[in-house]
């Protein structure tokens, strides 16, 4: 039985330190300025949700980095209510991370390509 508990322990110690590894695993971060004209409407969320979908990393988006959703939903994204000069904050982990956060941060600087 003292053999259990030891394997337990040690399962405990590993699991323990995967996600101490994992909570301070810098992930790509970004604040940018929704600037095109109309803000995250209906046809620039589509336009995010369409590139986020393109990744098979987590990608979160909120206004502020205590109250994300999650990138890859229309409805989540729409809700941010983000108009033109809102400040969002996205973070992106897992395979690919850095191209979809490049990915996102350039749809947003070429104003969703709205042409305003």
């Amino acid at each position: 039985m003292a053999r259990s508990c030891n394997n337990h322990s040690r399962t405990f110690r590993s699991a323990t330190a995967t996600l101490a590894e994992r909570t301070y695993t810098a992930m790509p971060v970004r604040q940018i300025t929704i600037i095109n004209k109309l803000g995250l409407h209906a046809r620039a969320a589509a336009k995010f949700v369409g590139v986020a979908g393109k990744f098979p990393c987590k990608i979160r988006v909120g206004r502020t980095p205590d109250s994300m959703v999650d990138g890859k939903s229309i409805m989540a994204v729409m809700m941010l209510a983000a108009g033109k000069g809102t400040d969002i904050h996205l973070h992106t982990e897992g395979e690919f991370e850095q191209e979809a956060l490049d990915g996102l941060v350039e749809l947003i600087d070429n104003k969703f390509d709205e042409g305003e």
